[in-house]
């Protein structure tokens, strides 16, 4: 899923419930998240919820690519994380770091309507993620 498949779907969707909803739905479609990966290491922090990322590097004929998985104990929240996800998932690290992910949040509008303490925790689970991008430019 791109960016523009993710705004286009969320324009589709007239009310700020009928979005909340569809972020519930693709949190629940989330592939599960292994128990033995939720341990503080992998815990995101500066987030009111519990938030777990783990990232994998992959190669591919066209380079380096990350490899996500992530969850959280609260519904909205892990529905966040299937949208970050679907931003960056296999995508090259340059790509991750070039991407305006908050400024996709924002033309969804979810961003907007996010209290004070999710919008940190997503700040937090995006630089968490542009971190694993730039460790994996790091020379070796």
């Amino acid at each position: 899923m791109t960016a523009d498949d993710l705004i286009a779907d969320f324009e589709l969707l007239d009310t700020w419930e009928d979005r909340y909803r569809h972020v519930i739905e693709l949190g629940k479609a989330l592939p599960p998240f292994p128990e033995a990966e939720r341990h503080d290491g992998n815990k995101v922090q500066g987030c009111a919820s519990q938030v777990w990322l783990t990232c994998a590097r992959k190669a591919t004929p066209a380079g380096t690519v990350l490899v996500f998985q992530g969850d959280s104990d609260a519904h909205i929240v892990r529905g966040l994380v299937a949208v970050l996800l679907a931003l960056v998932d296999g995508r090259r690290p340059e790509e991750i770091l070039d991407a305006d992910i908050l400024g996709v949040f924002r033309q969804i509008g979810l961003e907007g309507h996010l209290t004070p303490q999710r919008s940190n925790g997503l700040r937090s689970m995006v630089e968490r993620i542009r971190g694993y991008a730039r460790s994996a430019l790091a020379p070796a």
